[in-house]
């Protein structure tokens, strides 16, 4: 589908803009629920000058129903998506503005936030609410009192999927948790993603705590603009040297959680995946957002979300890729 409706995302702006006011309890405040209606994108016919609209959505991608393929089989996850990011068009799209939970895919708004908010070299200290007790979450053994710079944290954070790492971030950038989430919430309203609400810095389970396929695009397709993220999300694995509350070394080494990022997916041939960000939990199932490139260099952005497990999370992605070359 060309991505030639721009009065879509003017409306959201606009949207976006009365929300701030505090004028009534909108969407986006309201817990999310497996019943919830979805609202996505539910547009009048408003007339808005196109002053407004052209500026706005000028690049960007806009879809407000299903974009099929005979060579996509996605019924094993509940959304998914393929943008076309040099010529604005969606090639693939699936229940792209159903609420669901992002897990992990949310430390891409967060790492965004703290990269256009935050300093690289700035010392992050750990609360005591970097202990997580959730089971499965992931975590990569801060405790409280160490001490790392925003650069080391933005590493685990986006390669190890640090829920952690993640509280270390928030609180260091946005002063406390309730701070920062008040961050990411702007933030995502600012880049159109309306039908979106966050309610923490990691994606663990929050029945206030969702995002849809394409507001997941609007905020990857914004992060990609900044270079220390791009260079982050390409990297297999990292190692740093971080200090505990008494000044005594802390060495960790960890890994890409993106199978294709470390060699163990492959996508079709005459694509490259650059890099991505993954997520899991019970309730959000098998999640994976990815920037990747053709053979002339163009860009994409490729998003599943709720798939049924790993396996059948990269079939499907491959998969989806494969439309790239098609």
């Amino acid at each position: 589908m060309k991505c030639t409706n721009k009065k879509v995302k003017a409306f959201a702006l606009l949207l976006a803009s009365v929300c701030c006011t505090g004028c009534g309890k909108t969407s986006y405040d309201m817990p999310y629920m497996a019943s919830s209606e979805v609202s996505s994108f539910r547009i009048v016919n408003t007339e808005i000058s196109s002053e407004l609209a052209d500026p706005f959505a000028d690049s960007l991608c806009v879809v407000d129903t299903d974009v099929p393929s005979a060579n996509v089989d996605m019924s094993r996850a509940s959304g998914a998506a393929l943008f076309d990011l040099n010529h604005s068009e969606t090639l693939y799209a699936k229940n792209v503005h159903e609420k669901l939970y992002p897990a992990s895919l949310t430390k891409v708004l967060t790492a965004l936030v703290a990269i256009k908010h935050g300093s690289i070299d700035m010392k992050l200290t750990a609360s005591g609410n970097v202990r997580i007790l959730e089971s499965g979450a992931q975590v990569c053994g801060v405790k409280e009192g160490d001490q790392m710079t925003l650069n080391q944290a933005l590493h685990l954070l986006l390669i190890n999927s640090a829920n952690d790492v993640a509280v270390m971030v928030a609180e260091g950038v946005g002063g406390s948790l309730e701070g920062f989430m008040e961050m990411m919430n702007q933030e995502a309203r600012e880049l159109g993603a309306t039908n979106s609400h966050f309610s923490n810095p990691h994606g663990l389970p929050d029945d206030n705590h969702y995002t849809t396929v394409y507001d997941m695009y609007l905020i990857m397709n914004e992060a990609v603009k900044y270079q220390l993220f791009n260079e982050i999300i390409q990297m297999d694995s990292y190692s740093t040297v971080y200090y505990d509350k008494n000044g005594a070394e802390k060495e960790i080494s960890v890994n890409n959680t993106n199978a294709y990022i470390r060699g163990v997916a492959e996508p079709p041939g005459g694509v490259t995946v650059l890099g991505g960000k993954t997520g899991t939990t019970n309730a959000a199932g098998n999640c994976l957002i990815l920037i990747s490139r053709d053979s002339s260099s163009n860009p994409y952005i490729s998003v599943i979300m709720r798939s049924e497990g790993s396996d059948a999370l990269y079939e499907q992605m491959t998969d989806l890729l494969s439309e790239i070359v098609n």
